[in-house]
């Protein structure tokens, strides 16, 4: 196997561990006041769901793949593993900085960068369209949030919250594997040169991402459900229903979106709901400042390392 594979599938390997490390804590931790779904079940959940929802749709897949930049061009393969490795670096600084931030926008700003800097078709068009979807993803969160949690005060019982949280977090789980789970499954199929979503791939990057969650919850749940708001359980499930409808609704049309962002936007819009005086916004705008570093950051390093790797190579 030419080494340019072999170093992207390892590459790849490693993007999925991490996606869990980063995301999977972030999907369990609006839930996490409510003893319904437990850590393990939920990770569960997400595994499956991560394996199974690719066999039925690959759209966003294929925009990381194909409408951001090409790359199945020479050279295409080494562009991408600057790309993800990038986009790693980035968001494990920020993280270790205490700046939870985002992958998809991290892989977003490496995959355009990696692009631009070895010299292959960029789109830049799909670029600001992603960026557009991005940006929005949280805001509408927020707004389907503070309309979900001013429902649920006026139907919705203690004894029955238990209830909404699972149905919540399932359409959560769905949303995910239908649109930013699909980031690690558009990696391998540059590195193995696959279309579709063969089921051993999938299950691949399913156990792959299982593996990081596990790792990773603690602190990625600490960081959502209890430092943006002072939340009750009703604004989890909240949070769960906006954020699991937000990014289905990007799925369905192939814009990759971040569920992270999502659900801290659902959070938020939750917390203003029950009276903006829960919602902490200082770890708000931390979190917003290092989205808003996240992009540029991957970009610029990702452009930089790939256009040097080009120059000097043979």
């Amino acid at each position: 196997m030419p080494l340019d594979i072999v170093v992207l599938v390892v590459v790849a390997g490693m993007f999925a561990v991490v996606s869990g490390m980063n995301d999977g804590g972030a999907l369990l931790a609006t839930g996490l006041k409510l003893p319904s779904v437990r850590p393990a079940t939920g990770i569960a959940t997400l595994v499956v769901l991560i394996a199974v929802i690719p066999l039925l749709t690959s759209k966003v897949a294929l925009t990381f793949v194909t409408r951001l930049a090409t790359f199945h061009d020479p050279g295409g393969k080494y562009a991408m593993t600057i790309a993800v490795v990038s986009a790693l670096v980035v968001v494990l600084v920020l993280s270790a900085k205490g700046r939870p931030t985002s992958l998809t926008l991290a892989i977003v700003g490496g995959l355009t960068g990696a692009g631009l800097g070895w010299g292959l078709p960029v789109s830049g068009s799909s670029v600001l369209l992603v960026l557009a979807f991005g940006l929005a993803a949280p805001i509408a969160g927020g707004l389907v949030a503070w309309g979900t949690t001013v429902l649920l005060l006026r139907t919705t019982t203690s004894a029955n919250l238990p209830r909404w949280h699972w149905a919540g977090f399932v359409l959560q789980c769905v949303a995910y594997a239908a649109n930013d789970g699909q980031k690690m499954l558009a990696v391998f199929m540059i590195a193995l040169g696959f279309t579709g979503a063969p089921l051993p791939y999938t299950a691949l990057v399913a156990g792959l991402f299982g593996v990081g969650a596990l790792y990773g919850l603690p602190k990625a749940g600490r960081t959502l459900s209890r430092e943006i708001i002072v939340s009750r359980p009703l604004h989890g499930v909240a949070a769960e229903f906006s954020a699991g409808a937000t990014v289905i609704a990007c799925a369905a049309v192939g814009m990759p979106v971040s569920m992270t962002q999502a659900i801290a936007g659902g959070l938020i819009g939750a917390g203003v709901a029950a009276g903006s005086g829960r919602v902490r916004w200082y770890a708000a705008v931390k979190i917003v400042v290092a989205w808003l570093l996240t992009l540029p950051a991957s970009m610029l390093l990702a452009g930089i390392v790939a256009w040097v790797v080009k120059g000097v190579g043979p």
